[in-house]
């Protein structure tokens, strides 16, 4: 079994993902619009040594009111837009990563490019893109489609925007702006290069109008386990947020994916595998159970009920101490098949499965001492099920502060993370080596190809 040292990611979105955050009497109902109570959780996990804070995103309200009434009853409305959300919090910040899902299906490269890019020139080197194709119905409505794309299309878009975004992130070296004002030379033609990318999806010129980045390009993160989006990971991302929720299930995924990874030439260790998991900590156990019962009994039935239609479809003429049924036609199948495997497992009921569904973001959950759950986490490093961990709070503040506050010290006692930042970029704080521009790479110094 492996001893290394785990990293560690918050997830922010809303007001945490337990279903009845928001009803929490420590939660501001409004706080999900509230650019302080965000700054507030980030710096508590820069407290924390987080490598990174991770927003997912949607562009729209990804919800229909099934069953009728449940809608307004839930908080995961309005909300910030992430990457202006990250701009702000760059300043405030010092260390810790800044990562934002932005979607493949609704974006064209350059914009991806562009901001991501400028991200990491605002925050020194600690940006990060979440690579998703989105998957709801809303969506699609808002950019003028009646249907969402449909499955291998997204991801075949997908695969060709990721080669377009990082290829114009290469559009510049690392010193080709020389800016002598003696000569009048601004930068290098040398060391300017034009994309001329075209291809099934998009036709893009370039170059970027961004310098290249202290990172050398943003870290790339990539969430889900469809057979297509594990394939993207493999041969490109340095981050991957899964959502498995049994050791067993977390090997198998984390060797899989990891396989992948040999026939783009790329060694094992340039990914990092980083679950789901939500927390419930207490200095006893018994003041763990008592927190999360306080949420538990927070549950509307409705809301619960439509927590699982995207799924399962409409299960309110089921009744809710009978059998989970499998899922049909699901828009995110792995999750859905993930859940609906557990329940299986368990012997779970509809209401005690759409309890356990509300209770966090689907992944594993942990609830008991400091003890316990450095317990777990360390048994998933050393079994190879994962590289770390994507924290998905109960709610917030108090999910991440809990973890901090007691668990992160305990990880720190084993010498199972770090107690200071190894350095001011994301990439130096996930271990990953420097980023290369690829024509720095293929190149001799003083050949360009601006104009090609």
């Amino acid at each position: 079994m492996r001893k290394s040292q785990m990293k560690l990611g918050l997830s922010m979105r809303y007001l945490g993902y337990h279903d009845a955050a928001w009803r929490h009497p420590d939660v501001p109902a409004g706080g999900a619009t509230d650019f302080k109570y965000f700054l507030n959780s980030a710096l508590i996990a820069q407290r924390g040594k987080f490598d990174m804070v991770f927003f997912a995103d949607g562009i729209g309200v990804r919800a229909d009111d099934n069953p009728p009434g449940s809608l307004a009853r839930t908080n995961r409305n309005v909300e910030l837009e992430p990457l202006t959300l990250l701009a702000a919090l760059a300043p405030m910040t010092s260390h810790i990563g800044l990562v934002s899902t932005a979607s493949t299906t609704y974006n064209e490269p350059y914009h991806i490019a562009r901001k991501f890019a400028s991200l990491d020139n605002i925050s020194g080197g600690r940006a990060g893109w979440n690579i998703v194709t989105s998957w709801s119905e809303q969506e699609a409505w808002n950019f003028s489609r009646e249907k969402h794309l449909d499955y291998d299309t997204r991801y075949d878009r997908a695969k060709e925007f990721v080669d377009v975004v990082t290829g114009l992130w290469d559009s510049w070296e690392d010193d080709a702006f020389i800016h002598d004002k003696a000569s009048g030379q601004f930068y290098d033609p040398a060391k300017l290069h034009v994309l001329n990318h075209r291809g099934k999806h998009f036709q893009v010129r370039g170059p970027l109008s961004a310098p290249r980045t202290p990172q050398g390009r943003p870290i790339l993160v990539q969430a889900g386990a469809a057979e297509q989006g594990q394939e993207i990971a493999a041969a490109n991302a340095d981050v991957v947020y899964a959502a498995q929720v049994d050791l067993a299930g977390a090997k198998a995924y984390y060797a899989g994916l990891k396989a992948r990874m040999a026939k783009y030439g790329r060694a094992t260790d340039l990914l990092k595998v980083m679950p789901a998991v939500t927390t419930i900590v207490g200095r006893t156990r018994a003041e763990a159970r008592a927190k999360f019962d306080q949420l538990q009994e927070l549950i509307d039935p409705m809301v619960g009920l439509a927590n699982l239609f995207k799924s399962f479809g409409d299960l309110s003429g089921y009744p809710l101490d009978g059998p989970v049924p499998e899922p049909v036609d699901a828009p995110v199948r792995s999750i859905a098949y993930n859940m609906w495997h557990l329940a299986q497992r368990e012997n779970m009921t509809i209401r005690q499965f759409y309890q356990h569904k509300s209770a966090g973001s689907g992944g594993l959950a942990l609830h008991g001492t400091a003890e316990d759950i450095a317990d777990v986490m360390e048994m998933w490093i050393a079994e190879e099920a994962a590289d770390g961990f994507n924290l998905t709070p109960t709610h917030l503040p108090h999910g991440v502060s809990d973890f901090v506050d007691l668990v992160v010290p305990e990880l720190q006692r084993r010498g199972s993370f770090r107690t200071e930042y190894e350095g001011t970029t994301l990439r130096e704080n996930l271990g990953l080596p420097p980023n290369t521009n690829r024509h720095a790479a293929a190149a001799p110094s003083g050949l360009g190809d601006v104009g090609q």
